[in-house]
């Protein structure tokens, strides 16, 4: 008789080849001891932390502290109720008000993570006469919030604004609705939607709607941090724009904003708001006060992309793949899955901590060793990390060692 869960013997399998012979097993991974915003204790080694996407490095704000520490002290560790019964505190309306002064939009939702802000939204806007066309790279938040909807699923090829633009000719004239989903920037690579290019498109049809999830392009792109549609001059475009404060604001939790005069039935009708616990008051405050401070962050994200260049260019350097230029994410692509993971586990063990992403998980098939750099790391931590890369790289023979610098004889 099979077991209940005998349908992911192959995955096991490949996860036990994959780690047990090598002792590299990114699910093993836990930080004894959190030093600052990019140092851990790691298996007792100091670690310099490369892949936490704790973009501006607010973890440790002191104002946010601060903020935490009141509202922990006056309400309490959690709301013990969802948003519609008894989770609505004033912190959650301070948090939806100040998101709404951020981006210009006049209406706010906080989900309790980023995940279900996507869920919640995605699975209640469009009903089962209307068309949802996402990118084919879209997050897994993003796959599952589509699946929960009742409207037909169409996927574009990867920043493809021209496929994009084939496939709603064909629905031209067709009753319904159609909601076009991208990322601001796609969380395994690194790269941008080439959001300019989607919106011609867009206005090109009728009863036609966009939402850009701008999960890491929050508090990263933009003269204020509000994301892609920022950069390049598009936010009134985007009707609808979901987040998260696990990334550049430091916590937990994840909102939708926009200007659709409608947005409040969402309030009765998604499931992801109606039936979840709402953040705890101590992380709303958090968030509130780091939000501020993404807003008023131009030299964090100057320094961010100063950041994120020296490591894409250093790694590049040594003749290792980097799959985007210009981003906080810096991905080296490996040959494989088992190369990625003794990589992974030789810069653990020389402490550097990255994130290992593999196939299906990743686009094209690739493995991945991803980086997301900080506001907060330092020149020296980076040219750290560059050295053990190299080392590590080198060991596996996938980039030619460095030679030994000749001392010049007078």
């Amino acid at each position: 008789m099979a077991d209940l869960l005998d349908r992911f013997a192959p995955l096991m399998a490949q996860r036990d080849a994959l780690f047990n012979e090598n002792g590299a097993d990114p699910f093993q991974v836990k930080m004894d001891e959190v030093l600052s915003q990019t140092e851990a204790v790691i298996e007792g080694r100091r670690t310099i932390l490369v892949g936490t996407n704790n973009y501006l490095g607010l973890t440790f704000a002191p104002e946010a502290l601060d903020a935490a520490h009141a509202a922990l002290d006056a309400y309490g560790t959690g709301t013990t109720g969802s948003r519609v019964a008894n989770g609505t505190y004033g912190g959650h309306k301070e948090l939806e008000q100040a998101l709404c002064d951020f981006y210009g939009m006049k209406h706010a939702m906080v989900f309790s993570t980023g995940f279900l802000a996507n869920l919640g939204i995605l699975s209640t806007l469009m009903g089962p006469e209307d068309y949802i066309l996402m990118d084919a790279d879209c997050h897994a938040s993003i796959y599952d919030g589509v699946r929960g909807s009742q409207a037909q699923i169409i996927r574009f090829k990867h920043n493809d604004a021209a496929d994009l633009d084939k496939r709603l000719a064909r629905l031209a004239g067709k009753p319904g609705n159609k909601l076009i989903v991208v990322e601001g920037i796609y969380s395994m690579l690194g790269d941008r939607a080439p959001l300019k290019e989607i919106v011609a498109v867009k206005k090109k049809y009728e009863n036609v709607f966009l939402l850009s999830d701008e999960a890491h392009s929050l508090g990263v792109l933009g003269k204020y941090g509000r994301g892609l549609p920022e950069e390049v001059g598009c936010e009134e475009d985007v009707d609808f724009i979901v987040g998260t404060f696990s990334k550049s604001v430091g916590t937990v939790g994840g909102f939708c904003v926009s200007n659709h005069p409608q947005f409040d039935t969402l309030r009765l009708v998604c499931r992801a708001y109606v039936f979840t616990a709402s953040l705890p008051p101590s992380v709303v405050a958090s968030a509130t006060v780091n939000l501020g401070l993404v807003q008023k962050g131009g030299a964090l994200r100057k320094r961010l992309m100063r950041n994120a260049k020296k490591l894409q260019t250093g790694l590049s350097a040594l003749g290792l793949q980097v799959a985007s230029e210009d981003s906080p994410v810096v991905a080296v692509v490996a040959p494989d899955p088992q190369t990625a993971a003794v990589f992974w586990r030789g810069l653990i063990e020389a402490g550097v901590y990255v994130n290992l992403a593999l196939p299906p998980a990743t686009p094209f098939g690739y493995s991945l060793l991803r980086a997301s750099l900080c506001a907060a790391h330092t020149e020296e931590q980076i040219d750290d990390v560059i050295a053990i890369f190299a080392d590590v790289a080198s060991r596996l023979g996938l980039i030619a060692p460095a030679e030994p610098q000749r001392t010049a004889v007078g």
